[in-house]
């Protein structure tokens, strides 16, 4: 305990105490800052408890009580985490949702949840709102934040942020003790928040977490890693989503820190250079991104400078990774490295915002152990970390020193796992979930009577107590032949190149292993455009010979290094079609944090899975396709089918 930050023994242990305390220690602090129209702007603690306590007199004086749902719907902006805090001030409990979800799916979270009051960002969730209201019979009231485009609604329901705050004050003026008295009744085991899991099955779960579980989990990881309230975040991913909302939300309620908003999605890249966070979170998809942005960059630069990369990256992955772990490097390897970080490293760095990260978190999918050696080797302390929604995230954590690319790390304090008979993993955690709200059989089949969480993944822990994920649990499987099967761990493979975005491995049951692959255009376009070979779209791309070349060499490098692994030399891709169209959350075909749902992708190209396993060279395909303003279109193509090369297995390599 005694090296435990002083407050972590002493803090509240509900989110409007913490809010309390927070404005009380760090008054004039910065707690949440948000760039508009290019200029950053700093609400300090105590202007957020002043505002956070007229909002929630304001959503009193809407009828909002405790245990009532409150919507909040869109980007990282300060009124909507106020807001979240208003609610839970007054026992209501904040459901974030995605703010890319087309109107209709929507409807079924707020009807499940029975919300009545919904806090949107702007017009487009406003205009949402207004089009399935109909469907929603609670849904009372819609407060929005930006009033641009606005001017003319005129309909009842609809009201500002800066409203509800003036209706707030005057709430407060005639139930002076009312704030005061509603947070003192909040306990630690009561409901704090409720997020829906976009779930790659069904219909999606809303999972209730109390105010204990979420803080428990933020503290543990705010001693393992010794954050401080000067840390530094960027909130730049979905508030709905779990991994993002304990980041910027729970942990910035609990340690105190600042969490800064950037101007919009697309400025993002502008804006982490602009704060160089100190703690940073990534799922691998944004690294990956990254990596291509790093990649089209280099491949655009003259010829000394591509082979001084070359050169600083051969020697970044010998040794940079063991610097960063503080393992022994002879005195030329570190000479190299220097010159290599002056030269490649540093500047890369920088360019990637991350000069000032003390700790670098990725989670939300398993990462391809080449993507994230490549960011541990030019110097950014990247760990991997496991958790879901239902677990409060923090079940295992990678510590500093102990990081291995194809683990995730040890548990986290006073996190227990176990793993079943068929390779299932078992968590108990003081973060778990309470329930599947209105959904008795679904919590049933989640949690053992003893208490135990089914993860649905599979792995072990390994000699050194830290956990190996292999893959979700339903997908592993087995050749005919009997050998192993993980296709989430091919298909992280082939995402490493920056020609590929997506992936889908087919394989369990059958006698070889086939392949999706979905090009990423920016980088494939870069790649087209510098050899003149004209295209039109995504659809034409992806169809041109060359592209499908170009993907061969890498499903054929893949290939080469399973063929090292003894386990999995018998997954090799034996053939593979470059799809017609990218895989996209409003075609259902990925969640809306983008994993990809395979029983859905499977059955709605079963026709494309037949001509991979029967051998034919082409496939005509016609497929719907939703567009962003609700419109419905076809796409259709004759897709080629291409045999890859299948290496022979090697005896593992030596270390």
């Amino acid at each position: 305990m005694a090296n435990q930050p002083h407050h972590a023994m002493t803090a509240g242990n509900t989110f409007p105490a913490l809010l309390i305390e927070n404005a009380a220690k760090r008054g004039e602090r910065p707690a949440i800052r948000e760039k508009h129209l290019g200029i950053w702007q700093t609400y300090t603690w105590q202007q957020v408890c002043d505002h956070v306590r007229n909002l929630a007199h304001g959503m009193a004086s809407l009828d909002v009580k405790p245990g009532d749902h409150v919507a909040v719907i869109g980007e990282n902006r300060p009124q909507l985490y106020m807001a979240m805090m208003a609610a839970q001030c007054i026992g209501a409990i904040p459901v974030p949702l995605y703010q890319d979800a087309v109107a209709q799916e929507m409807v079924y979270v707020l009807q499940d949840a029975s919300v009545g009051l919904v806090v949107v960002e702007d017009q487009e969730q406003v205009d949402k709102m207004l089009e399935v209201r109909d469907q929603c019979p609670h849904l009372k009231h819609i407060v929005f934040d930006d009033p641009r485009g606005l001017r003319h609604y005129t309909d009842p329901a609809l009201l500002s942020c800066d409203a509800l705050a003036q209706k707030g004050q005057a709430h407060r003026e005639t139930h002076p003790r009312f704030f005061d008295e509603s947070i003192a009744a909040i306990q630690p085991d009561d409901t704090g928040a409720m997020f829906y899991t976009s779930g790659t099955t069904g219909k999606p779960k809303g999972v209730v977490l109390t105010h204990h579980a979420l803080i428990d989990r933020a503290r543990a990881v705010e001693v393992m890693e010794r954050l401080t309230d000067h840390e530094d975040v960027l909130a730049y991913l979905p508030p709905a989503w779990i991994g993002q909302n304990m980041f910027s939300y729970t942990q910035l309620m609990v340690t105190g820190f600042t969490v800064n908003h950037p101007e919009s999605p697309d400025t993002v890249m502008i804006d982490l250079k602009d704060i160089g966070p100190t703690y940073y979170f990534a799922p691998p998809r944004v690294l990956e991104g990254l990596l291509t942005q790093v990649t089209i960059r280099m491949e655009d630069a003259g010829a000394f400078k591509r082979k001084l990369y070359a050169w600083a990256m051969g020697v970044a992955r010998k040794v940079g990774a063991k610097l960063l772990d503080k393992d022994p490097v002879g005195l030329i390897d570190r000479l190299k490295y220097m010159i290599g970080d002056m030269t490649i490293y540093g500047p890369l760095r920088n360019a990637l915002g991350m000069t000032r990260i003390r700790v670098a978190y990725t989670a939300g999918e398993a990462i391809g152990p080449d993507l994230f050696v490549f960011y541990r080797s030019i110097g950014i302390n990247l760990k991997q970390l496991y958790g879901s929604t239902e677990t409060s995230v923090f079940v295992c954590v990678q510590e500093d020193g102990a990081v291995k690319p194809d683990t995730v790390g040890p548990p986290v304090k006073g996190v227990e796992i176990k793993v079943a008979d068929n390779g299932e993993i078992l968590i108990k955690s003081p973060g778990l979930f309470k329930e599947y709200y209105r959904n008795p059989e679904s919590t049933l089949e989640t949690l053992t009577e003893d208490g135990w969480f089914k993860t649905g993944d599979a792995g072990y822990l390994d000699e050194t107590g830290q956990l190996k994920i292999i893959d979700r649990a339903k997908d592993v499987g087995k050749l005919a032949d009997g050998s192993l099967f993980a296709p989430k761990y091919i298909e992280n493979k082939l995402k490493f190149f920056p020609h590929i975005k997506e992936a889908v491995a087919f394989g369990a049951d059958k006698d070889k292993v086939c392949a999706f692959i979905n090009i990423d255009l920016e980088a494939v376009g870069n790649w087209a455009e510098r050899r003149g070979l004209p295209y039109a779209g995504y659809t034409d791309l992806a169809a041109k010979k060359d592209v499908i070349e170009l993907i061969a060499s890498c499903v054929e490098s893949v290939n080469q290094d399973l063929a090292h692994d003894p386990r999995l030399s018998g997954s090799q891709i034996s053939r593979f079609l470059v799809l017609h169209k990218e895989l996209d959350p409003d075609d259902d075909e990925l969640t809306r944090t983008r994993k990809v749902r395979r029983a859905f992708i499977a059955q709605k190209y079963g026709v494309l899975i037949d001509a991979l396993f029967n051998g034919s060279a082409s496939q005509f395909i016609e497929t719907e396709v939703k567009f962003e303003d609700g419109r419905k279109g076809k796409i259709s193509a004759d897709l080629t089918i291409r045999d890859a090369t299948v290496y022979p297995a090697k005896s593992a390599k030596a270390a």
